[in-house]
Formats: structure tokens, sequence, C-alpha cells
């Protein structure tokens, strides 16, 4: 669908554009009610939890000195994390956790703000509340405020969280507003994409290619420069909270490109939908060929057509990302020095192998605890086909509920050894050149990878299971992949329990390379797996399809 340019009759102005924004609102925070308290509660808490691990790890001014040293010297480090500014143990924590923290209040913000825009047109929800007394404006007006509160609540969180464990209440501020300045920011650019597109999928699609392209730009800049003053970084929102410097001398400045940006973004959404219809875009989709290919004759063909461009970009960012994984891995002694505290970390999270095996094992794993976000988001796309009505008109042809399940399972657990192979061949390859041995590097890096994905599987085993057995619980399984990444990413730096890492399946996997491996953890992985998609499955089979 086109855009179209409303006649000057048709264009309200003044409060009546705003009417029932506050019922909007409201609506939009009861929807939200799970969602955005486990965004806000799981990463504020994550923030506030790094920088008491970060005490235990370096608890001494030297150590502290000599880690922020190594850090900023490296520059594939910095390429990741970014330097770091200030070797207080509130310095490192904004170093450790600030970034990764901006990029995910991004991530909340985009998905809040499409969910209560392109995605209600999309669904005609939008066109049934647009018939009362709702103003042209107040769909995208309680999106934004929805976001707002999103983020204002992330940025108290880490705030009080942070001051109250006694970090500088100045530093804890600043970074608390760095990460909810950027969620703004493309809360605004979500706005923008959700005008521009036809389709939820693609507003999202949109704006995290430029979320994504705000982090290589922040990671280049980074990479050639130990100050954060390459122009790459302040072309990017990621880079503005870094420059911010939160515990390193505050640069309260830099709060007003976040305002400026927030500030064009939201006023170019503004401007776009005062141009549009309702239910319009202004990126229309092609039209397709005349004739379908013969590749589209099948369920398991339009499984592979609505998911292919999905698996081509994460195959990409998984090769991309090996590489930079197989850069630093190198440097892994020199990285951990004569501090214990810090190998013990890597030897949980990689087993007590040499040291150099234990870093690559801790990065394959880390690919793979990602993978699974993949691995989610193809089974959910069977939720998604059925709660927008696309579902039921395949399966009113000579289709049964099986046939169309298994063509997205199949791009689901295909694509999850692809991403995963992709990774394990940046990793191995970029490693192998550092060292000069390809060869010998090449393999048990992509066979360290592949490992991950039985694990992979048995949580896109509980996707199935809730898709078929529980369809309105299905989203629960973002929160159970979030709680396996978290186990996986933080658990060994706080010392959780082993009791709390082994309800991660990726803490029942050998640790690879240089580790024993064994088949059992193996088959009892893929035999869990097996197990949660037949009964998913036949619960799909069973119950009515919406």
């Amino acid at each position: 669908m086109t855009a179209v340019t409303l006649p000057a009759a048709a264009r309200t102005g003044g409060s009546r554009d705003l009417a029932g924004t506050g019922t909007l609102l409201r609506l939009a925070l009861r929807r939200d009610r799970l969602m955005i308290p486990a965004w806000v509660v799981l990463l504020g808490l994550t923030v506030v939890s790094m920088g008491s691990a970060l005490g235990t790890l370096y608890d001494t001014p030297a150590k502290r000195a000599e880690v922020a040293a190594s850090m900023t010297g490296n520059g594939s480090l910095r390429a990741i994390y970014g330097p770091v500014f200030s070797d207080s143990l509130g310095g490192l924590t904004a170093w450790r956790i600030g970034g990764i923290a901006a990029l995910l209040a991004g991530v909340m913000s985009l998905l809040i703000v499409v969910r209560h825009t392109r995605e209600e047109e999309e669904t005609g929800r939008q066109e049934l509340l647009s018939a009362a007394m709702v103003g042209r404006r107040a769909p995208l007006t309680a999106a934004l405020l929805a976001a707002l509160v999103a983020d204002a609540a992330l940025a108290l969180l880490i705030t009080a969280g942070l001051a109250a464990s006694g970090r500088p209440a100045g530093g804890a501020l600043a970074l608390g507003l760095a990460v909810g300045g950027t969620g703004l920011v493309f809360a605004g650019l979500a706005a923008v994409t959700a005008q521009l597109t036809e389709s939820a999928r693609a507003a999202k699609g949109l704006a995290g290619a430029v979320l994504g392209a705000a982090f290589v730009l922040r990671a280049a800049g980074d990479a050639a420069s130990e100050d954060a003053s390459s122009p790459l970084v302040w072309a990017s929102p990621v880079g503005w909270a870094e420059n911010l410097r939160a515990f390193a001398g505050e640069r309260w400045w830099v709060l007003l490109l976040f305002l400026a940006g927030t500030a064009v973004t939201v006023g170019a959404a503004y401007s776009l939908t005062a141009r549009r219809g309702l239910g319009m875009s202004f990126l229309p989709a092609r039209p397709g060929p005349a004739r379908a290919p013969a590749s589209l004759n099948g369920p398991t063909g339009l499984a592979w057509r609505l998911q292919r461009t999905t698996l081509f970009g994460w195959s990409a960012g998984f090769l991309l990302a090996g590489a930079v994984f197989g850069g630093i891995i190198d440097g892994a002694s020199d990285l951990v020095g004569d501090n214990e505290r810090t190998r013990e970390i890597f030897e949980r999270m990689g087993g007590h192998q040499g040291l150099t095996d234990a870093f690559v094992s801790a990065l394959t794993g880390m690919l793979g605890m990602v993978a699974a976000l993949y691995a989610a988001g193809a089974v959910l796309r069977l939720r998604g086909e059925e709660t927008g009505d696309r579902a039921e008109p395949v399966l009113a042809g000579a289709v049964g509920r099986l046939r169309w399940a298994a063509g997205h399972l199949a791009v689901a657990f295909l694509g999850t050894a692809l991403v995963l192979l992709l990774g394990g061949l940046g990793l191995g390859f970029t490693y192998g050149l550092t060292v000069g041995d390809v060869g010998g590097q090449l393999g048990p890096a992509v066979g360290a990878a592949l490992a991950q994905a039985p694990a992979v599987w048995a949580l896109t085993g509980l996707a199935v299971l809730l898709v078929g057995a529980l369809p309105k619980a299905a989203a629960a399984t973002w929160a159970v992949v979030g709680g396996c990444l978290g186990i996986g990413w933080v658990g060994p730096a706080v010392q959780l329990p082993q009791w709390a890492m082994n309800l991660s399946p990726f803490s029942h996997l050998p640790k690879l390379p240089g580790g024993e491996a064994t088949a059992a953890p193996f088959l009892w992985l893929l035999a869990l797996t097996a197990v949660s998609v037949v009964a998913g499955l036949t619960a799909l089979r069973r119950r009515d399809i919406g």
C-alpha cells in the first residue's frame, strides 16, 4: 500500500489530534504489564549486579588499574566493549555493561513503539479504535509515552541501584540517563519506521538494522581510537552513551545529543503520520512475479520464503561476530594475566583446560546462547502466522497442521545449525590467521560451535511446546531464553550456585575444545527436544487455530 496525502480539511489540529491519548496509554501499559517490567527489572538488575561482581573480581586499585590498561590497549576488546575511562568500580561497570545495556534499551523501546503503532494497524485493531473519539496523533503519542515510561523506569532503577551499592550518585545518574536516553532515541526511530513500512515485521527489521549499524559504527570508531574521539563514535547514539563518561568526569552536555536525536526522530514521525492514511505506508511492498516459483507449491517452501531474509541476516551477523571473537583469542593470556579471579571466571565459563581453549569455549558458548534468540523467533513465527489470520487460508487447503508446522520448524532447527556453523568458521579462520595455523584451529572451533546446537534445540523444543499447548503464553519463550542468557553471561562472574547454573541447558554441555566430550549430555538434550516437539505438535493438532 502506498502513502496518500490527506486534504487540508481532513487534517485536524490542536487538542483533537491527541484526543484519547490517555486511554490508549493506559491500554498500552496494561497490555505490556508483563513485558515492560520484565525488561526493566532484568536489565536494570543486570547493570547493578555487574558492579558488585566487578568489585569482587578486581578488589584492589592495582588490579583495577591493570585491567583498565589492558582493556583499553586491546583494539578488539575496545570494539566489543569500548575503552575504559576510569579504573574505579563505577567506571569499570559503565565500561563492561553500559554499551550493552544501551543497545538492549534500544531493542526494548523499538519493540514497544512498533507494537502499539504499526502492529495495531496491521491487525485492524487501530481502525476499530479510530472509529471512536481518537485523534490522529493519539496512537503514536501513546506508544511513545509507553516507551518513555519504560526507559524512565530503567534509568531510575539503574541510578538508584548503583547509588545504593555505594557508587557516586552523579555517575550512577549519568549511566542511567545514558541507557534510558539511548532507548528514547530508538523509540523515535521506531516511530519513523512504523510510518515508512507496511508491516510490523518490516518496521522492526528496519529499526533493528539501524540499531545494528549504530553498534558497528561505535565498534569501528573505538577500534580506531583509545579515547572514543573518532567521528564514527559520535555518529552513533550508542557512542553518545559511551561519551557521556559515567563515573569518569561526566560530560553532561552530551545529554543534549539525546534530546536532539529524540526530537528529530519524533518530529519526523509526527510529520509522516499526518501525511498518510490509516494502514498506508511510504515504502510499499514490491509486487511479486506473475507466476509463483515451484518452491512455493508447499508449506515448507512458503516457510522458507517467509523466513529466509531473517536467516540470511543472522548468518551474516554470526560470521562477522565469529571473526571478531577470533581476533581477540590470541590475547587471552595477556588479558587474564596473574588475576586468579578472572582465570576462575573463564574456567567456569569454558572449562578447566588450557586458558586459550577455555576462552574459545566461552566464546562459542556465547554464540550458542545468542543463536537461541534466532531459534525462538523462528518458532514463534508459527504463532504470528496464526494470530495474523494467515495460517487459516493455508490450512483450508490440502495442507495438514503438521505439514504446515514442519516447514517453520525445519527452518528453525536447520537454521540454528547454519548460523552456528558460520560463527565457528569465522572464529576459527580469524584465530587461525592470527596464530598462523588456520588448518589446525578451524576444525576445533567449528566443532565447539556446533556442539551448542543440542542446547539451542532444547529451548527450541520448549518454544514448540508452548506454541502448541499454551499458545497465549508462547511469548514466555523470550523470558526463558533471556534467563538462560543471563545465567551464562552473568552467572560465572557473580558466582551463581551450581543448581542455578544447571537451569540452563548450556551448562550441561561439555566444554569444547579441550574438554572431555561424552555422548550422554547430547543424547539427553536431544531426547528432551524430541519429547517437547512431539508434545507440542500433538497439542497443536488437537486445539483450535487462532
